[in-house]
């Protein structure tokens, strides 16, 4: 039976998850930045140029996650002898690879 997605947990350092959520709320901030130039009227290249920065800050989010977790996550699960893990970091990649 698969493992529901949903139950599973990651127990974080107060570092870590202090160190994502300061980037996180980053993000929101650029994403509130991008909806206040539309609403007032900015141009169109401007919006993409701050669109760009949102995409790129979300890149580095997506890599400090994707390294923490093969660093903790995947490889106590391998020490543990679960193989699966691999399967499920080659969909997670494929997916991030879109």
């Amino acid at each position: 039976m698969k493992e529901d997605r949903c139950q599973r947990t990651k127990m974080r350092t107060p570092e870590e998850t202090t160190a994502l959520i300061h980037r996180l709320n980053r993000i929101a901030g650029q994403i509130q930045g991008i909806k206040g130039m539309v609403e007032r009227n900015a141009y169109c290249t401007d919006i993409l140029i701050q669109c760009s920065a949102v995409t790129a800050a979300i890149n580095a989010f997506n890599k400090e996650l994707l390294a923490t977790h093969i660093r903790t996550c995947v490889a106590q699960d391998i020490r543990d002898g679960k193989d699966e893990t691999i399967d499920d970091l080659v969909n997670t990649l494929q997916k991030l690879m879109k």
